[in-house]
């Protein structure tokens, strides 16, 4: 994510870079407004992917913790039981 990021800014300030020093050519601002554009868009879509990947990341380490709890419990009843069976004989 963040080499997209990198990259969108590289190519927005190319596309700036290059509409402010060729006198603002009237043929070429369409490519100046693809780069520009281009590079706008890497940024937001590398903003987004870098959050959206932090919120699945947390989301799976609380699910892995509630599996392991739920397995510590599963493997403290299994003792309370065998205390238990062990006491009665």
């Amino acid at each position: 994510m963040k080499s997209l990021i990198i990259i969108g800014i590289i190519l927005f300030g190319i596309g700036g870079l290059l509409f402010y020093l060729n006198d603002m050519a009237v043929d070429l601002r369409v490519v100046y407004g693809s780069l520009c554009g281009i590079g706008i868009g890497l940024i937001i879509g590398g903003l987004v992917g870098y959050v959206s990947k932090g919120s699945a990341v947390k989301e799976e380490q609380i699910r892995r913790e509630l599996k392991q709890l739920q397995h510590e419990k599963a493997e403290l009843e299994k003792q309370k039981a065998q205390t238990e069976i062990n006491r009665t004989y």
